[in-house]
């Protein structure tokens, strides 16, 4: 029987970092199911699920610690594979907006009040290319909860957008603010 485990890890980027870590979860017999990686400032950082055979649990937690020495912190945590929830409750949403504090929170903070839930964000900063001011994108995946209505959260994001000045687009890219 097979254990899904999340494992974490960040350390100082370099070439063979993802190979290191899947060495060690195909040498305890373990497949990689899903991960997200990514560089950010120097580090490199990711999440990936895998699947182990419990009897190999204790062996691939020490063999993943023993990267520890090369500068790569791992955590290993059990996990329970949720229960998929009805694929159409699931919104893309995007945004676009002069760099300023705040953005991230004012956003989540909204979506929290309504019980949406984050299942994926990226973001970045970068310049624009004609005037070089820094703009702030984000591109999210989120899931609604039962009983909230696409209209109701684009309603409450219109009102965000104007407030904080930014752009928003739901689902199918239609523009909120």
């Amino acid at each position: 029987m097979t254990t899904p485990l999340v494992l974490t890890f960040v350390g100082r980027d370099r070439p063979g970092l993802v190979n290191a870590i899947a060495e060690r979860v195909a040498s305890a017999g373990g497949t990689w199911l899903e991960s997200r990686l990514a560089r950010l400032a120097g580090e490199f950082a990711g999440i990936v699920l895998v699947a182990a055979p419990e009897e190999k649990f204790e062996a691939l937690a020490a063999t993943l610690a023993g990267l520890e020495t090369a500068g790569l912190r791992v955590t290993i945590s059990p996990s329970v594979p949720a229960a998929a929830a009805p694929s159409e409750r699931l919104i893309a949403l995007s945004l676009v907006g002069h760099e300023r504090p705040g953005i991230v929170r004012d956003v989540t903070q909204a979506l929290t009040r309504l019980g949406v839930n984050i299942e994926e964000f990226v973001s970045g900063v970068e310049g624009e290319p004609f005037t070089g001011a820094e703009v702030f994108r984000a591109n999210l995946r989120i899931r609604l909860p039962d009983g909230l209505a696409v209209d109701e959260l684009r309603k409450t994001l219109e009102r965000l957008a104007a407030e904080i000045m930014v752009d928003l687009s739901v689902g199918g890219g239609e523009a909120v603010g």
